[in-house]
């Protein structure tokens, strides 16, 4: 995803000079590359394995990473959507100056942006529609989420850095402040009509029963919205807890991303390396602050005001670090698969969503149903799963010497 200045064109002078383009962050391109790496990596089927090996903390361990948790919580695994929203946003200080630089005005940018939200929702509908008999309008995908808010934050970008602000906080209040108003469930609430099933060990008591799983203020307003749109059956509840109305705080966790692309940029070609540390702190500490109070719990399913600064305070750290290592230490070689696949971060996601079952099918077809098994059965998941990243990388390396970029 590409990127956003601080000040509208047409507030330049007329004598002003015309805008260099950028250089390449390599650091964020590998830093997005290890976020699709990790979407991509689901094929490893760390969580088989491990129930093959019940007794392995080294497999459980790497299983609990690669799964999201029931409800609150964080994984590494549940670092990927804010990592590439997050990224959304540091990228667009360096997209917008690009475009300017070819001469790009804002009303054509912003026609641009408006059709690039309008393709991400798009796809994201498209991609939930693969195993349905019709079209299943349900906008909960990553890319759909970033597409419904992607318009806002180009507009945002172009506002100063204290209009930036008053959004992002007006946008996490107003969002919490709904939930917190929305009646609460009631002591005799049937979580099981709502798919919650009897075992749920993670109802909250109290104030923070407002977020509870399935009894909250966006499954009502799913309940509504998602019912206009023609159905194979009416929508009665998302089987992860998964809501349209996330768009709202993942708009918040772009316009962190935003601030952290514009100190990059304002900063060049020096990291602003104790902005991003504090950041990350305080974005941290601030979600941790707010889940154990009981204010607001941490929980990235339904993309909580408190995971939004949770988790834009890990991708602060991320970024950190991947700037320190790879600009301030100089350290790159090594980086390099992570940015041929971070170049091409839409052309992985649909390559991990469209191109597993083919691929499964051929290996299974062309080299026999047990080839994998060379180290037993229960290693069979891992080596297959590796054969399928090994395709998956080669083909974006492929695109990456050709410089094929799928750009949206």
């Amino acid at each position: 995803m590409e990127a956003a200045l601080q000040t509208s064109p047409a507030a330049a002078p007329a004598t002003s000079p015309v805008p260099q383009a950028p250089p390449r962050n390599i650091a964020i391109d590998a830093y997005r590359g290890l976020v699709m790496l990790l979407m991509m990596g689901e094929v490893l089927q760390f969580s088989r394995v491990a129930q093959a090996f019940p007794g392995s903390r080294f497999w459980s361990f790497l299983a609990y990473h690669q799964t999201h948790v029931d409800w609150a919580g964080c994984s590494l695994h549940d670092t990927i959507q804010p990592g590439f929203s997050f990224l959304v946003g540091v990228a667009l200080p360096y997209s917008i100056a690009s475009r300017l630089a070819k001469g790009g005005t804002f009303g054509r940018m912003f026609v641009h942006a408006l059709w690039r939200s309008l393709l991400l929702v798009a796809l994201g509908i498209f991609l939930r529609s693969m195993d349905s008999p019709q079209t299943n309008f349900t906008f909960e995908d990553t890319l759909t989420q970033i597409g419904l808010g992607y318009g806002f934050l180009f507009l945002l970008a172009f506002r100063p850095p204290k209009w930036q602000a008053v959004a992002l906080t007006a946008i996490l209040a107003g969002y919490w402040l709904a939930w917190a108003l929305y009646p609460g469930p009631g002591p005799g609430f049937d979580y099981q009509s709502v798919g919650v099933p009897a075992n749920w060990a993670h109802h909250y008591t109290g104030f923070a029963a407002h977020w509870n799983k399935n009894a909250n203020f966006g499954l009502a307003f799913d309940q509504w919205f998602l019912n206009l749109f023609p159905r194979v059956r009416p929508f009665v509840f998302n089987g992860g807890g998964y809501l349209t109305l996330s768009f709202i705080p993942t708009l918040g966790t772009m316009i962190l991303g935003l601030f952290a692309g514009q100190w990059m940029r304002a900063s060049a070609p020096r990291i602003p390396m104790r902005r991003l540390l504090a950041a990350g702190a305080i974005g941290i500490a601030a979600g941790l602050v707010l889940h154990f109070t009981g204010i607001c719990p941490v929980v990235k399913r339904i993309w909580t005001p408190s995971w939004t600064l949770f988790s834009g305070g890990l991708c602060f750290l991320f970024l950190a670090a991947f700037s320190w290592i790879l600009d301030v230490r100089g350290y790159r070689k090594w980086a390099f698969p992570l940015v041929v696949i971070g170049r091409n971060s839409i052309a992985a996601y649909l390559i991990a969503h469209l191109c597993e079952r083919f691929l499964v099918d051929s290996f299974r077809i062309n080299l026999g149903p047990h080839f994998f098994q060379v180290f037993g059965t229960g290693l069979e998941p891992l080596l297959r799963g590796i054969a399928l990243l090994l395709v998956y990388w080669l083909f974006l390396f492929s695109m990456y010497r050709r410089k094929i970029f799928l750009r949206v």
